[in-house]
């Protein structure tokens, strides 16, 4: 049933957003050098890693500086970029992730290798299930960014004290992984994208 349901609100998705999303392609390739999507390697369910699709938000080659944003006024990040940043729009080719069947549209956020190597056995349980476009820890770190960005350190940061919080929500979202359980985050979502 979850399947089905990511599915058919993958399709709808991307379906409304195609417009805005000729028109944002345009605005990327128009403002600087590079592709409109971003590829990244990400570890998936049962560790297998797959390639996250984002709107390219940052000049090419940034990722080669640190994996983490630190804020929006990160001089890696174009100008369209700040935009499709501070209202979540460049998540969405992450629908088309839904689609290939890596990620569902609710689950713990699919990290990168060099974080996943830091999980403990009991942290790596996250893995068992699809990653998602938006969680628990998704909602309570909405401004991640910036607080990377007040930070001396954004590295150790999110190590000690931003990625242990995230996977405890992550267990909670273990807890009950039901389609009314996805449906109470994905409204939790939109309306923090609206604010």
């Amino acid at each position: 049933m979850k399947r089905i349901f990511d599915i058919l609100f993958s399709f709808f998705i991307l379906l409304v957003f195609l417009p805005f999303g000729i028109i944002f392609s345009a605005l990327i390739l128009v403002s600087s050098n590079g592709g409109i999507f971003y590829r990244q390697n990400r570890v998936g369910q049962f560790g297998k890693s797959f390639l996250l699709l984002k709107f390219r938000t940052m000049k090419p080659n940034s990722d080669k500086l640190g994996q983490l944003t630190v804020g929006m006024r990160d001089p890696r990040i174009t100008k369209i970029g700040v935009f499709l940043r501070k209202y979540k729009i460049d998540e969405f080719p992450q629908f088309i992730n839904v689609l290939f069947g890596q990620m569902s549209i609710v689950g713990p956020r699919p990290e990168v290798q060099e974080y996943v190597d830091l999980y403990s056995i009991e942290q790596l349980e996250i893995l068992n299930i699809k990653p998602g476009i938006t969680d628990y820890a998704s909602l309570e770190y909405f401004d991640e960014n910036r607080l990377l960005g007040e930070s001396d350190n954004p590295r150790e940061t999110y190590i000690h004290e931003i990625m242990p919080h995230k996977l405890l929500l992550n267990k909670k979202y273990l807890e009950n992984p039901t389609l009314s359980e996805d449906l109470k985050i994905i409204f939790k979502t939109a309306s923090k994208m609206f604010k």
